[in-house]
């Protein structure tokens, strides 16, 4: 494919989709997209630790060739305004795998969302958020050890497939008519209206890729998150679908909690995975005082969104959460924080969301041995209290770094 502002490496190789598995080359090309705001800085600092630990653990026999594409305002700027350019989206589908920082979204107006933008037109269908506490960070619960979860959130539906329709605009009245008029809804005139859809293809394929990870992860559970109490025919369908999944693809594998206490008096046999379900804000209090229970969550859109980042905050927060966006085959892992403007070009801030998210990338490809080494690091990096200002003021005796002195720090650790 050719590109006007995107240059493809001299080095390096594509990596390739076999019988829907991908094909890694030693020396495969990974796409970048810098990020706005504080995107430099983090994106910098996280690129000197990957290529680090690629060359420490592999060698030389291995190296990442990057290919940087573009979004955000510095796409902006190289392509007349446009915030995503299509050739962008273009080498996505081509090159596969790639990483981003955060991108500029507005409020209320303006441009849709580009982290929508990505999930729906490359069909990214599942948000991956593992939530886990290192040692030494600080964190709000007395016991944030027992955190260890990993969120599956829905990516393409619910109220983020942006069909909405603004208070008093010709299309919202039209729905409105229909509704009231057809329907017999009730609801207070002139309201701006959203429309909710999850289908069960959607669903049933998120709920697969749960399972999948929660059994060659040897996790203990997956727990379907919902609010199917009051929206039955959305959320609770989500939790149905679930359960037909289960039962009809993963039954030798899988039980329900009535089977746990009725078939084995609650004590869950090796070699079982256990299948739940929590009502959404339930869930939220559960993840606070008995957050050991549970282990691989999967959930719709909007309760995902908002679960991930606030089990995020029981340990550290998102300043050093990880996330990914996944397809069939494509994968764009992804800083879960915004740009913090204010602190844009000052060497300051945590680039652990995004550090760890390239962990995250570096496992996808099947290089597990330097994702290792890098999460090592991190953690020895941070028990060390060698860490970036947002941690040093909640950290007795903290050594405060910044952005590239971390990465140095990690560095020297690997």
């Amino acid at each position: 494919m050719t590109y006007t502002k995107i240059v493809v490496p001299s080095e390096g190789q594509r990596i390739t989709v076999r019988e829907g598995k991908l094909n890694v080359p030693d020396n495969p090309i990974l796409l970048w997209i810098e990020g706005d705001g504080i995107g430099p800085d983090i994106m910098t600092a996280s690129k000197r630790i990957w290529d680090a630990a690629v060359a420490a653990v592999y060698g030389g026999q291995r190296k990442i060739s990057w290919m940087e594409i573009y979004a955000g305002e510095k796409a902006a700027g190289l392509f007349g305004g446009d915030y995503f350019p299509a050739e962008s989206l273009n080498a996505i589908r081509e090159f596969q795998v790639g990483i981003k920082g955060p991108l500029t979204t507005p409020i209320g107006g303006g441009f849709r969302s580009l982290n929508v933008t990505l999930r729906i037109d490359l069909d990214l269908y599942a948000c991956v958020r593992p939530v886990k506490w290192f040692p030494g960070v600080p964190s709000p619960l007395r016991r944030p050890d027992q955190v260890d979860v990993v969120i599956y959130r829905e990516n393409t539906e619910d109220v983020y497939a942006g069909v909405e329709y603004k208070a008093g605009s010709p299309e919202a009245m039209k729905v409105e008519r229909f509704l009231k008029d057809e329907m017999g809804a009730k609801f207070f005139a002139n309201s701006g209206i959203g429309i909710k859809p999850i289908s069960e293809f959607g669903s049933k394929r998120l709920v697969r890729k749960a399972f999948v990870y929660a059994l060659e992860h040897g996790r203990r559970s997956v727990t379907f998150m919902h609010k199917g109490n009051i929206q039955k025919y959305t959320e609770g369908a989500f939790m149905q679908w679930g359960y037909e999944v289960a039962r009809q693809e993963y039954g030798d594998v899988t039980i329900t909690e009535q089977q746990l206490w009725d078939e084995f008096g609650g004590v869950q046999p090796a070699g079982k995975l256990l299948v739940k379900d929590r009502i959404a804000d339930i869930m939220f209090q559960q993840m606070l005082l008995r957050p050991s229970e549970y282990d691989v969550i999967a959930t719709p859109n909007l309760n995902g969104d908002y679960l991930s980042d606030a089990v995020a905050a029981e340990v550290g927060g998102v300043g050093i959460a990880p996330g990914a966006n996944i397809g069939d085959t494509m994968a764009i892992f992804e800083a879960t924080h915004g740009t913090a403007p204010k602190y844009a070009n000052q060497d300051k801030v945590n680039p652990g969301s995004l550090l760890l998210s390239g962990v995250m990338m570096l496992d996808y490809i099947g290089w597990g041995e330097a994702a290792r080494a890098v999460e090592a690091a991190f953690t020895r990096t941070v028990a060390d209290k060698i860490v970036t200002y947002d941690f040093a003021r909640q950290m007795e005796g903290a050594h405060e770094a910044r952005t590239s002195e971390f990465a140095t720090a990690v560095i020297a650790r690997l």
